[in-house]
């Protein structure tokens, strides 16, 4: 299995890139993952909101195979714990799919096109971070998910 992770928007903050290039190093012994990182569209009018967001979302579901399973970081997803998450990872990788795709949107969300391509909505905390976060802390949970699944000693 192959784990590509879609996300809007640069990361900026060096602490930030730093903590993403560590885990996704830390995560290729056991899978290979990459980011496609792509240009999110500037809003200059509040009421074009919704516009940006389909187009995004039209960018966004043209990167991903029909094939792929989708999940998406939502607001209004699924929390999970790092060890429900292991699980999911595990169900996903033993159901013989081979392009595992994660969607983080910009700070305005996601399309619901993209969401009800997802075929599963992921929440990672009741909390608002800021969405460059998001990546940090998803490339987090799945090397931690990785190391539980393979009974290693970084999950306590």
């Amino acid at each position: 299995m192959k784990i590509r992770i879609i996300a809007l928007g640069k990361i900026k903050e060096n602490f930030l890139k730093e903590g993403i290039n560590e885990f996704l190093k830390r995560i290729k012994p056991y899978c290979p993952v990459e980011i496609d990182e792509l240009n999110p569209i500037e809003i200059k009018d509040e009421n074009l909101t919704q516009k940006v967001l389909d187009e995004e979302g039209e960018n966004i579901l043209s990167r991903i195979k029909p094939d792929s399973y989708v999940i998406t970081l939502e607001i209004q997803g699924k929390q999970l714990s790092s060890e429900e998450f292991a699980s999911k990872i595990n169900e996903i990788n033993i159901s013989g799919v081979n392009d595992l795709v994660f969607v983080i949107g910009s700070s305005c969300g996601l399309s619901p096109k993209v969401s009800q391509r997802a075929d599963f909505r992921l929440s990672v905390s009741k909390m608002t971070f800021l969405h460059q976060f998001a990546r940090l802390i998803l490339a987090e949970q799945i090397y931690r998910a990785f190391k539980i699944l393979n009974g290693e000693t970084y999950h306590k």
